[in-house]
């Protein structure tokens, strides 16, 4: 998959917002990969900060609707995984002061 491509469509990903955290899924490090094949089959890797996590399928409808408007995807799985698990050092800079945690 081309750089500017990916860089789409984590781009789109960051409008999914963390109902819980307020901050967007690719800040808070919650997406581990996207990738894209040439039939259009997109698969994005994820995970959630806890695995009770009671807004999972709130979550995946959003990342849904985030790229659906991108016409390089004609399908598209999103995979929850839980290794590695996630921590506050998948956090990039911007949502940890957003959060308040020392860097």
């Amino acid at each position: 998959m081309e750089a500017a491509l990916e860089e789409n469509l984590l781009g789109a990903l960051e409008n999914v917002i963390d109902p819980e955290l307020g901050i967007d899924i690719v800040n808070l490090g919650l997406i581990y990969g996207v990738d894209l094949d040439e039939n259009g089959l997109c698969n994005v890797s994820m995970t959630l900060t806890s695995m009770g996590c009671p807004l999972a399928g709130h979550i995946e409808q959003d990342i849904k609707r985030a790229l659906a408007d991108i016409p390089e995807i004609k399908e598209l799985n999103v995979n929850i995984v839980w290794d590695p698990p996630w921590g506050k050092d998948k956090m990039s800079r911007y949502a940890k002061i957003a959060l308040g945690i020392p860097d």
